[in-house]
C-alpha cells in the first residue's frame, strides 16, 4: 500500500500532516536558529487572510488559533523543531460518506483509493484538503521572519480572466459552477547567489513548493511563455551595474537558477474548484455505471481568492532554505 512522505526542504526543512476532519492538522519546522521571536499574534494577520467567509469562499469556518507545542521558550526559538497544531472543530463529515460511491471529478477521491486501499480518511478530502494550506501559511510566518527586510507580495490578477474579481465571480455564480484565476507573486531585497545550477535551480525550488498547493496547474517566471516569441536581444536583460541591477527583467531576477538580486516575479494559474453544483456524468464505483452527479457540501466559489497568501508562505521558506544554505542568516541571538 502507499504511503505519504510530506516533508519539504534542506536546512529549514518542513513536514505536514494531518486531515481535514481530523482533529487537527499541523507543521512541523526543523532548523529554524534559536533566538527568533515568535509568538501566536505573529500569526494572525496572515491565517486572518486565508480565513474563509468572503464572497467567493467556503461557508466553513475554523477558528484557526495555532497551538505552538514545542520549540519556543520564554517567547524564543530554541533551535529545536517547532511543532504548530491547528484544531478542526468545524466539520460535517456526514457529507462526505453520503457521496463514497462517487469519486469526485477533479479531485484525488479515485486515486487516493487505488494508491492507499481505501484505507484513507476520505472526509473532506482528507490529507488532500485545502484545510491543510493553513499548516504552509504558519511555516512562512516563521520563515517571513527570519528573511526580515526581504518583501514577499502576491496579489490576484484575474478571476475567471477578468481583472475585475467582482465580474469573474458573478460570471461562476450566473453559471452555477465555479472559476479559477491567476495570482502574481513579487519579491523584493534577495542578494545575488541563491539557488544552484540544474535540479536546485531558485525557480526549480519555488515551482516545486507552489505545486504542493493544491489546485496550481501551472507557474511563470517573468515572461514566462511569452518569452517564445521573442528575440534574444529583446529578452537578454542588460547589466547596468556591479550590483547586478538590470535594465530589464524578462528573467524575473534569476539567471542560469541563480538569483541576480532583481526583482523575482511569477505567476500561477488556480484551476476552478473542482467541487461544483454543476451536474457532471461520472463513475459510481459501487455500481461500475456512469451518472449524474452534483457536488454538495460547503466549498469555494472560486479558490484563487485564498491563495495569495499561500503562495507567498511557500515563497518564504524556500528562500528562508536558500539563505540558510548560503548562510545569509546567521545566527539570530
Amino acid at each position: 500500500m502507499g504511503l505519504i512522505m510530506n516533508s519539504f526542504g534542506r536546512i529549514f526543512r518542513v513536514s505536514i500532516f494531518g486531515e481535514s476532519h481530523g482533529e487537527c492538522v499541523g507543521i512541523n519546522i526543523d532548523g529554524c536558529p534559536a533566538g527568533l521571536l515568535l509568538s501566536v499574534d505573529d500569526f494572525t494577520t496572515d491565517i486572518e487572510r486565508r480565513k474563509a467567509g468572503a464572497k467567493g469562499t467556503t461557508p466553513r469556518k475554523e477558528a484557526d488559533l495555532p497551538r505552538i507545542m514545542n520549540g519556543i521558550f520564554k517567547g524564543k526559538t530554541t533551535g529545536a523543531p517547532i511543532t504548530i497544531l491547528f484544531d478542526n472543530t468545524n466539520t460535517r463529515s456526514g457529507d462526505y460518506e453520503k457521496q463514497r460511491a462517487v469519486p469526485r471529478p477533479g479531485h484525488a477521491d479515485f486515486v487516493a483509493t487505488k494508491k492507499f486501499g481505501g484505507f484513507e480518511d476520505f472526509r473532506g478530502g482528507g490529507h488532500f484538503s485545502g484545510r491543510l494550506t493553513v499548516c504552509l501559511v504558519a511555516a512562512g510566518v516563521v520563515a517571513k521572519k527570519l528573511l526580515k527586510e526581504i518583501n514577499i507580495t502576491a496579489t490576484i490578477l484575474e478571476i475567471g480572466g477578468e481583472a475585475n474579481t467582482e465580474i469573474g465571480l458573478q460570471k461562476a455564480i450566473d453559471a452555477k459552477d465555479t472559476i479559477g484565476g491567476i495570482v502574481e507573486c513579487k519579491v523584493n531585497g534577495l542578494p545575488i547567489g541563491l539557488g544552484e545550477p540544474f535540479f536546485d535551480s531558485a525557480e526549480s525550488l519555488i515551482a516545486h513548493a507552489v505545486f504542493a498547493i493544491p489546485a496550481v496547474r501551472g507557474i511563470e517566471f517573468g515572461t514566462g511563455f511569452a518569452a517564445a516569441r521573442m528575440f534574444g536581444s529583446k529578452h537578454n536583460d542588460a547589466i547596468e551595474d556591479s550590483t547586478g541591477k538590470t535594465r530589464t527583467n524578462h528573467g524575473a531576477g534569476i539567471v542560469g537558477g541563480i538569483t541576480n538580486s532583481n526583482e523575482i516575479v511569477f505567476r500561477i494559474a488556480i484551476k476552478p474548484t473542482s467541487s461544483t453544483p454543476k451536474i457532471q456524468h461520472t463513475l459510481n464505483v459501487d455500481t461500475g455505471e456512469t451518472e449524474d452527479f452534483s457536488v454538495k457540501g460547503r466549498h469555494d466559489l472560486c479558490i484563487a481568492l485564498r491563495v495569495p497568501v499561500v503562495l507567498e508562505a511557500v515563497t518564504a521558506f524556500v528562500l528562508a532554505d536558500l539563505m540558510l544554505l548560503e548562510q545569509k542568516i546567521g545566527r539570530i541571538i
